[in-house]
């Protein structure tokens, strides 16, 4: 076990009344949840160490303390978390994105002479007056499709929605299978499998085809059809569409959506073809030029790019291989039966498949610098959510396990990509563990190993939720919904 396991960690001594400590931690917490629902309400997204806190449980919030504590060697606490809330629920803030917890570790490392307030004033000092909203009305967003990535991503807008004028779900699009169609889409919606039930109020106004999803009116449009639709028809203007079917992914069918009244932008939850660029979220936004339409890449891209490009950045990474253990998909048979592809037809339950992956040379398209470079190939294993990535890599410098790890922890906490890679250094995590994790991938730090210069590092995400969390980040991009967060890493 490594020295830096949080169970073999040297701590202070424990506090003379533990159930009293965690008692008066609890209360805290519990005074925290309308403080941060309200600055939630001015757009401001209050986050611990990367973690949105809206929407998070008294017990929820307090665990997130405790991931600090066991990754990041220091004892924060909601003692001096509370004390950062209260400061900044009395300024009149603009829309940011405002990390509680580095902010009080950088004040319990260096105060300056300042008192805690001052201090948290000097930290968002240029938010101070700015209250308002980024965009000037509410993005209209519809959704092609309503499957796994369709119904996930619908849960994150409408918790998203903040004080109602970011991105606001206007539409979903499907083709009608029954007469109750919409009552089944309803109730897969409040409930799943893998994530659990939906945390928020569903009404079905089936006269009128449409949901009620937390407030927010929904239109069920039944279509087969993407180029007959005119969305004006239901009030939608200049909507970001986000065709999560994956049925079109040339430039040419996408192109459909763009042709309906509406429409002005598409977002495909899949690679797109055709020279369309592809995007990881976080990575290679920069070369959005005004495109129309964009890719998302896949899910394993996503988990495994931002940690290669660190890696790249900083060891020059000379060759490597990914395998990806993946979770099998609806694209599989449950049961033995016709497939198109190799092997895919036998029982996703019941079998480990041998398939491929674009990945390797997808990351080649969104880091130039590593094309050709990297190998990929893909095992479907009979889970039915939460993936593995093993990247065996080989780095142009040899560097200990002890330093590898410690990098990767502080480009998790600490830099301008800590939305896209989390970190772990618990020694007994597995797969569940990961389930509606937000990260686009996790470094499972207590199984990296290292020789010289080689390496193997095990990456974990969630191939659901972790891409949809991707997705959303994109789909402000596109529409120009970015916040500015504190502190700044850039």
């Amino acid at each position: 076990m490594a020295k830096d396991q949080p169970d073999k960690r040297l701590r202070p001594e424990p506090p003379k009344d533990p159930f009293g400590d965690f008692q008066y931690r609890q209360a805290l917490a519990e005074e925290m949840l309308p403080m941060i629902g309200r600055i939630y309400r001015n757009n401001v997204h209050l986050l611990l160490y990367g973690k949105p806190l809206v929407n998070l449980s008294v017990s929820e919030i307090m665990n997130a303390h405790r991931f600090v504590r066991e990754t990041e060697d220091n004892e924060l606490s909601e003692f001096e978390t509370y004390q950062v809330v209260v400061a900044l629920s009395e300024l009149e803030l603009g829309p940011a994105e405002i990390d509680i917890g580095i902010i009080t570790a950088a004040y319990l490392y260096e105060d300056k002479g300042l008192s805690l307030e001052d201090f948290v004033k000097e930290s968002v000092e240029d938010l101070i007056g700015n209250e308002g909203a980024i965009l000037e009305k509410a993005q209209d967003v519809v959704l092609y499709g309503f499957g796994r990535i369709g119904r996930l991503l619908t849960r994150m807008l409408i918790e998203d929605s903040a004080g109602g004028d970011n991105l606001r779900l206007r539409a979903i699009v499907v083709r009608k299978a029954i007469d109750d169609d919409i009552i089944k889409r309803a109730n897969l919606m409040r409930t799943d499998s893998v994530h659990g039930p939906f945390k928020g109020t569903i009404r079905v106004v089936e006269e009128d085809d449409m949901l009620i999803i937390n407030g927010n009116e929904v239109k069920i449009i039944y279509s087969g059809d993407p180029s007959t639709i005119d969305y004006r028809e239901f009030g939608i203007e200049n909507a970001l569409l986000i065709d999560n079917t994956g049925v079109w992914r040339t430039k040419e069918s996408l192109e459909q959506h763009l042709d309906c009244k509406g429409i002005s932008k598409v977002l495909l939850t899949a690679p797109a073809k055709d020279g369309i660029k592809n995007i990881v979220h976080g990575i290679n936004n920069e070369i959005i030029d005004g495109d129309k339409v964009l890719g998302a890449a896949s899910c394993t891209t996503n988990a495994i790019v931002p940690t290669l490009k660190v890696l790249n950045d900083e060891f020059d990474i000379k060759s490597g291989h990914i395998e990806s253990v993946h979770s099998y998909t609806n694209d599989q048979n449950l049961i033995d039966n016709f497939h198109k592809k190799e092997r895919r037809g036998r029982s996703a339950a019941l079998n480990i498949v041998i398939t491929e992956t674009g990945a390797g040379k997808a990351v080649g398209q969104v880091l130039p610098e590593l094309k050709g470079k990297l190998t990929a190939n893909a095992v479907r294993v009979p889970t039915p959510n939460v993936s593995l990535a093993i990247m065996s890599l080989e780095l142009s410098k040899a560097v200990s396990v002890e330093a590898l790890n410690d990098f990767l922890r502080q480009k998790a906490f600490h830099s301008n990509l800590k939305d896209q890679i989390g970190f772990t250094n618990s020694p007994e995590v597995v797969s569940t563990d990961f389930v509606s994790n937000s990260h686009a991938g996790v470094v499972d730090s207590a199984a990296t190993i290292v020789n010289g210069n080689n390496c193997v590092i095990y990456v974990w995400y969630d191939n659901e939720y972790g891409y949809t969390a991707q997705l959303l980040g994109l789909a402000k991009e596109m529409v120009g919904l970015t916040y500015k967060r504190y502190p700044n890493f850039s």
